[in-house]
């Protein structure tokens, strides 16, 4: 029976034809265009982006001049670069303008379509960012796509890894600036720990294009972006709370080593609270009381040490350090650490020297930096089937543009096998046979592992002529990858997805050139070598046509159809012919997940013999529901720590508006005295109860933190024996004296060095606090899940108890400051004031398949060097600063003092 929906799409279409055929008339518009502006000279053409942006600048929004940009930019293109947009290219570039992500099928020059967007919005004079997932692709986008927009008179940057923050600043400072989603995420974390605005390097989020989005904006924002520096030592701690437990008896704590947990019971909740109660390091009168959240995370990790790790199998000691096994390997992974502390907690068990552990000075996920853009827009061969992640989490349509031409690419059902062995073996024999009839073959695997366990199996087959890729060397890569569509070529690749290179069939001229003439310098010769080449390209593609196109054989079912969907889409580039199969085994992951027993045993009665397999349509379907499933799941756990994030997201939002208002100020004397009058009104507020008696008054209290906090020694108690005094007047007389000793301070120092300090400081206790505060939230984040057990909601309980602890921080932060600037004296004399440098600092971005740390072992040092060389060293002279030269704010003093340089001879030094 048909549906009702299957009758209306075929009288009308479905909602993303209705979309595509809604532009029609723009394309025709812009096709009226050609003509006139074929008839411009270079100078002509490149004048309209003068008299585009004077338009924008008079009033007129982007759209308004969409027709007469996109035509602009197709004639350009066609002198630039000698390409021509076809008319689903300008579709394209109409979808990433209207703020939603275009799903374009692999060769249908999806980094030629940006171009269209990327020019229109550049002429806003914001920048435009385009964000790809490496930096060899943002170097190549730039420089091919760059002639474009270098032609009509636009200006292009580019930001790689290792660059200075000049370098990036004059890179941003462009109208167009390509760069990758780890660079973009970083640059903006350090930003906000800048101490003043000419530092930033950022100059806004108005319109960005992803490259790859589904890549990016979903598969790498599994993890966040983190900048970790060292924490205070607090190995003593680490140690003190290992002592407790084993003197924990089983009955005071659960075990599930199924699921890895442990977990206090009652009564050993009591017991250890009661030595914590002995030890002082337990703040009010339970364990889970918000202002022991530190202390939780170090109990909880203690147990985790000793009950769920153990030695020789999780991890063992060499030397003086705790070395973790790799579960799946059983090898040793020298240099990784556990995270959060557990690390630590280890080191403490087995009582070898406790490093110092790492904490958060910064982390924002993809989630939450791209939502920061005022537009946004993505482009890939696959989204449809995340459609309704990217339009929950982004506010993203997937609108699918058609292809240029027809696809013919012929799609298998799926061979399902029994066992792995005959599957591997059923595959070996497959390529063997494309290879011999000079068809070829791109393997897609599921793991490196897998990888290399399929080229051994061929070169015991006596194959040896194949190439298998890793994402190790992207330009190494990316060549490999376009010579995949050579005859005869066999090629094992891990996976498919972001390598923004073609699979041309024949090979690629331009990569050819560019490998093989690259010491030919420019004449007839080389002019004759290059024709050579496009001769030989042109002569292979053609047998690879004869043999049928290329061949995408996949070795297993990924939990995701887009990743499935992205190696499939690897054949049958723009009308070409191709092919793509799936084999599989019952003993794939996927299979086992789904249930495989069954069938296994419905198989064996049905008479499968070895090496036989199943062919049904039937099959692949139930497969499709089984991803559909696993996609949901994860889709729902992303969902579930992007709202523990956005908490967190509304903290530093609040915090880095704060920080720009206070660098952007001409003074913050005001916003000072507020702080001030702040806390004296807490202080008074603790120490004079509501309508109290003078007698009820906790006068020597409140004397004791008038000297703590304003650095004034007032006679509190005798005001408070005086005739008829109430709280408003003590309140009047330390507001009056604090004011007072500040504006003296400020005469003494002039204004321009007082203002100086008080930027300083305040930004400095921002930071310090802030970064307290993260470390607190990881902590709390850690145990919040435990009070599921109570039956309470604990993303609500997170989000009330991060408020107090976030409202606790800003009374500190009040207190702090109003302390600091209380005893701050300046020694003019010995050193020269200079801005305060960053702490030390590491970036991480952990891939979240397989673990490892996408930036390197977490070494890219973000702070400036400060050490002189050694032949400066050797001239210090400990009693004449102006040898000294320049010292980093942590290190030691040269004086000789042992004190660290901030503490010493810095800019100002605290007086008690």
């Amino acid at each position: 029976m048909v549906s009702f929906g299957a009758i209306a799409r075929a009288l009308f279409g479905s909602s993303n034809e209705r979309i595509v055929r809604r532009h029609d008339g723009t394309i025709k518009a812009i096709s009226a265009l050609e003509p006139e502006l074929a008839k411009l000279s270079d100078d002509e053409l490149r004048a309209r982006t003068a008299a585009f942006k004077a338009e924008v600048a008079g009033g007129k929004s982007l759209d308004d001049i969409l027709v007469p940009a996109f035509a602009t930019v197709r004639e350009a293109a066609k002198r630039a670069l000698g390409m021509r947009h076809f008319d689903v290219q300008m579709i394209g570039g109409i979808v990433l303008n209207s703020r939603a992500i275009a799903e374009m099928r692999t060769g249908e020059g999806k980094t030629l379509v940006a171009t269209l967007p990327v020019y229109l919005n550049a002429l806003a004079g914001k920048g435009v960012h385009v964000v790809t997932v490496n930096d060899y692709l943002a170097s190549r986008d730039a420089e091919w796509m760059g002639k474009v927009y270098r032609f009509l008179g636009l200006s292009v940057g580019i930001i790689v890894h290792g660059m200075s923050d000049e370098e990036r600043r004059a890179a941003y400072a462009c109208d167009i600036t390509y760069a990758t989603n780890n660079e973009l995420g970083f640059d903006y974390l350090r930003d906000n720990m800048k101490y003043e605005r000419p530092q930033m390097v950022q100059r806004g989020h108005f319109f960005a294009i992803v490259d790859e989005v589904d890549s990016i904006l979903i598969d790498e924002a599994r993890t966040p972006l983190i900048i970790s520096g060292p924490l205070d030592d607090r190995s003593d701690l680490y140690r003190l709370i290992d002592g407790f437990i084993p003197q924990l008896a089983p009955e005071d704590f659960e075990l599930d080593e199924k699921q890895r947990q442990v977990s206090f019971t009652e009564d050993g909740t009591e017991k250890m609270e009661r030595m914590l109660e002995a030890a002082g390091h337990l703040s009010g009168t339970s364990l889970y009381d918000i202002e022991n959240v530190a202390i939780v995370h170090h109990v909880n990790n203690a147990l985790k040490a000793h009950k769920l790790f153990q030695r020789d199998k999780d991890y063992i000691v060499r030397g003086d350090e705790i070395v973790i096994i790799d579960e799946f390997t059983g090898r040793m992974m020298p240099g990784r650490r556990f995270s959060e502390g557990l690390h630590q907690a280890l080191e403490a068990k087995e009582h070898v020297t406790v490093q110092p552990e790492n904490q958060t000075l910064a982390s924002i996920t993809f989630q939450n930096y791209f939502r920061m853009y005022e537009k946004l827009a993505g482009m890939t061969g696959t989204a449809s089937t995340e459609a309704a992640e990217f339009a929950d989490i982004y506010g993203l349509d997937v609108i699918e543009v058609p292809t240029n031409l027809p696809v013919q690419r012929i799609d298998d059902d799926d061979e399902v096998y029994r066992t792995a062995e005959e599957k591997y073996r059923a595959i070996v024999k497959e390529i063997r046979t494309a290879a011999e009839r000079r068809q070829p073959i791109l393997v897609g695997t599921t793991s490196i592992e897998k990888s290399e366990h399929l080229a051994d199996r061929l070169r015991k087959d006596g194959m040896q002529d194949f190439q298998v890729l890793n994402a190790r060397y992207h330009e190494q890569e990316a060549y490999i990858v376009a010579q995949a569509g050579v005859p005869g070529a066999v090629t094992i690749a891990t996976n498919m997805a972001g390598r923004g290179t073609d699979i041309k069939l024949g090979g690629n001229v331009e990569m050819r050139v560019e490998r093989e003439l690259a010491e030919m310098p420019d004449g007839p010769e080389r002019e004759a070598a290059i024709r050579a080449i496009e001769a030989d390209v042109q002569r292979l593609k053609e047998e690879a046509l004869a043999a049928g196109g290329l061949y995408v054989l996949a070795t297993e079912r990924h939990e995701s159809r887009r990743i499935d969907n992205q190696l499939r889409g690897r054949s049958g580039r723009q009308g070409d012919p191709g092919r793509s199969k799936f084999y599989l085994s019952l003993q794939d992951d996927l299979m086992r997940i789904f249930g495989s027993q069954r069938m296994d045993t419905m198989l064996q009665r049905l008479g499968l013999k070895e090496d036989e397999a199943i062919i049904h349509p039937w099959i692949n379907k139930a497969l499709e529901k089984a991803q559909k499933k696993v996609e949901a799941r994860n889709f729902d756990i992303r969902k579930n720590l992007l709202k523990y994030d956005d908490v967190m997201n509304d903290q530093r939002k609040v915090i880095f508006e704060q920080r720009l208002e206070l660098m952007d100020a001409e003074g913050l004397t005001e916003s000072i005295t507020d702080m001030r009058h702040a806390t004296i009104e807490g202080m008074v507020a603790r120490h004079i109860p509501e309508r109290a008696y003078p007698e009820q008054w906790s006068t020597e209290e409140l004397q004791a933190e008038a000297l703590e906090f304003l650095n004034l020694d007032l006679p509190v108690k005798d005001w408070a024996a005086e005739e008829g005094i109430d709280e408003n007047d003590i309140r009047t007389r330390l507001i009056e004296a604090a004011d007072k000793a500040m504006a003296d301070k400020a005469e003494r120092f002039g204004p321009d060095v007082m203002t100086y300090v008080e930027r300083s400081i305040v930004l400095q206790t921002i930071d310090a606090l802030w970064r307290e505060h993260l470390v607190n939230l990881d902590h709390l984040r850690s145990v919040i899940g435990f009070r599921g057990y109570a039956q309470r909601d604990p993303l609500n309980e997170y989000k009330s108890e991060s408020f107090e602890l976030f409202q606790s921080m800003l009374t500190t932060m009040r207190e702090r400051v109003t302390q600091q600037l209380a005893r701050v004296e300046l020694m003019r004399e010995e050193a020269p004031i200079a801005p305060p440098a960053p702490p030390e600092m590491e970036a991480h971005h952990l891939d979240a398949s397989s673990g490892m740390d996408e930036i390197g072992n977490g070494a890219t040092i973000l702070t400036a060097d400060f050490n002189p060389p050694e032949a400066e060293r050797l001239a210090i002279d400990p009693d004449r600063p102006e040898t000294w030269g320049r010292i980093g704010r942590n290190e030691l003093c040269p004086c000789g003092s042992g004190k660290k340089f901030k503490h010493c001879h810095g800019a100002y030094v605290a007086q008690a």
